[in-house]
């Protein structure tokens, strides 16, 4: 099959617009990325994640991460693996996490951490509960009046 000029023509444009919508899309994903490594025997935290959909005064929704106490690496599995030195009390939970899970842990003398006991559930979940209504008012709308409420969470 012999292709003709304006076929070859019509074939390139098609691959250079390919080409650079993977470049946009690329652009986009690196801004995001976060390239870290960590060695053997450095401190990292891990992050757990609140349960989603979890109903508290008729509202559901994403609640942000949050990172737990400093574990050590044992072993760099692959490029983007670590498996890590956790507590017995996580001892249902596999003990390898990707990178995008940890963040570095940097100790500093002056500062002292207060352990704090968080309840994780097999998929490192855990939930938060109200602890009291801290403030609360009403916001007044043209047709309606919407009670607004401050919470103190627990965790």
């Amino acid at each position: 099959m012999i292709l003709g000029p304006q076929m070859i023509k019509d074939t390139v444009k098609q691959v250079t617009e390919i080409l650079v919508a993977q470049d946009r899309q690329k652009s986009y994903a690196d801004l995001k990325r976060r390239e870290e490594e960590f060695e053997v025997g450095d401190k990292v935290l891990l992050k757990v994640s609140p349960m989603k959909g979890v109903m508290n005064f008729g509202k559901k929704g994403k609640l942000s991460p949050k990172y737990i106490s400093p574990y050590e690496v044992l072993q760099r599995i692959g490029k983007v693996a670590y498996r890590l030195a956790l507590l017995m009390e996580l001892s249902k939970v596999h003990d390898v996490f990707h990178v995008s899970q940890l963040r570095r842990y940097i100790s500093n003398k002056s500062h002292v951490l207060q352990p704090e006991t968080i309840e994780l559930d097999q998929s490192l979940t855990y939930e938060e509960r109200p602890v009291k209504i801290f403030d609360s008012k009403v916001r007044s709308t043209r047709n309606k009046d919407v009670k607004i409420v401050k919470v103190i969470w627990s965790n």
